[in-house]
């Protein structure tokens, strides 16, 4: 059984910063890739951020230069900073993690939401 616990989310004005955080935990082998998504009502849910259990990181067009994707091994925690932030980033995002389990089975985890909110 694998958990995830995000935070960070919240609300704020176009232009300012936030920062998601995502850490999992129950028992696994590894956790290989961690990412973002995000999603709005009326719309399929997209990738922001995603970092490979190499440490690359990998980001859509829209938040290139203003998102930063990092991750915390010792602490299994990716994190979402999100600089200049715009109305057009308004979302519920999503983590997303790649587990191992200890019997060398993969599966894909998803978080329960975190609603960011951008004024103009």
């Amino acid at each position: 059984q694998v958990q995830l616990v995000e935070s960070g989310g919240g609300l704020v004005q176009a232009g300012e910063s936030l920062r998601l955080s995502c850490a999992a935990s129950g028992n696994f082998f590894a956790i290989n890739a961690m990412g973002w998504y995000r999603q709005t009502p009326g719309k399929q849910r997209e990738l922001a951020a995603t970092i490979t259990g190499g440490g690359l990181p990998i980001y859509a067009d829209s938040v290139k230069g203003r998102f930063a994707i990092s991750r915390d091994n010792a602490k299994n925690t990716t994190y979402l900073q999100m600089n200049s932030l715009k109305p057009g980033d308004t979302a519920v995002y999503y983590c997303n993690v790649h587990i191992a389990t200890m019997e060398r089975r993969y599966l894909e985890v998803w978080g329960q939401g975190t609603l960011v909110t951008v004024s103009s």
